[in-house]
C-alpha cells in the first residue's frame, strides 16, 4: 500500500467514525488537513487573517455537511474544492472593490514564510531570497487565475494532475497543459531581461524553482 493510499484509508475511517458522532474524529481531521488547508488560502487570498477565517469556515461547512457526504471523493478533495472556492470568492470581491493588498510585494506574508523556512536564520541570504522570491511570486500572480490555482495545487501542495484536475473540475489533460505553459511563462519571467540575456539563473534561485517543478532541469 502507497503512502497515498495509506492516507486515504486513515482519512476514511475518521470521517465515517465522525459520521457516527465521534467528534474526535473530526478534531483529527481538522488537525491533519489545516495546516494545508490554510496555506492553500493563504496562495491564493495573500492574506493571512482571510486565509485563517476561510480555513475555520470551511470545516464548519465540513462539519455541518458530513451527514450528506456520500465519499464518492475523498475528503481532502472535498474540503480542498471548498477552500479553492472560497478563497477565489473572497480574491474577486476584494478586487471587485479594487481593494490592493500590498502596494510593495515584499510586504506579502507568503514572502515572509517562504523566506523564514529558506534562510536559516542567515539575514544575509534572506535579503538575497526576498528580492527572488518576490520576483517568482509576482510571475505567479500574474498568472491567469485557473492556471495560477493548478500551479498552486500541484507545485506547492503537491497534488497529483488527477487530484488537482477533481478539485477545478476538469481533465488531467487540462491540468498538465496549464503545468506546461505555466512553467513557459515562469521560467520567461524569470530569465533576465535582454541586454543580461546570457548570465545564467543563481544556483540558489534555479534550486527554488526546480524544488517546485517550475523548471526542468538541465
Amino acid at each position: 500500500m502507497t503512502g497515498a493510499e495509506r492516507e486515504a484509508q486513515t482519512a476514511t475511517a475518521l470521517v465515517d467514525a465522525a459520521r457516527a458522532g465521534d467528534s474526535r474524529a473530526f478534531a483529527a481531521l481538522v488537525t491533519r488537513y489545516r495546516k494545508r488547508i490554510f496555506a492553500l488560502a493563504l496562495h491564493i487570498t495573500r492574506s493571512t487573517s482571510e486565509a485563517d477565517d476561510i480555513a475555520q469556515d470551511v470545516f464548519l461547512k465540513a462539519y455541518r455537511a458530513l451527514p450528506e457526504f456520500e465519499g464518492r471523493s475523498q475528503f481532502f478533495t472535498w474540503v480542498y474544492r471548498m477552500t479553492v472556492n472560497r478563497s477565489l470568492n473572497v480574491r474577486r470581491d476584494r478586487e471587485r472593490r479594487g481593494e490592493d493588498m500590498f502596494d510593495d510585494m515584499l510586504d506579502d506574508p507568503r514572502l515572509e514564510l517562504a523566506v523564514a523556512a529558506d534562510a536559516c536564520s542567515d539575514p544575509r541570504r534572506a535579503a538575497e531570497l526576498r528580492q527572488r522570491y518576490a520576483r517568482l511570486l509576482r510571475a505567479l500572480d500574474a498568472l491567469p487565475v485557473d492556471m495560477r490555482t493548478t500551479v498552486i495545487l500541484v507545485s506547492l501542495q503537491g497534488m497529483s494532475h488527477g487530484e488537482a484536475a477533481v478539485i477545478q473540475k476538469v481533465s488531467e489533460g487540462t491540468i498538465a497543459w496549464r503545468m506546461h505553459e505555466a512553467r513557459r511563462r515562469l521560467h520567461e519571467a524569470m530569465t533576465p531581461d535582454k541586454p543580461q540575456r546570457r548570465r545564467e539563473l543563481s544556483a540558489e534561485l534555479s534550486r527554488a524553482l526546480i524544488e517546485h517543478g517550475l523548471l526542468v532541469p538541465r
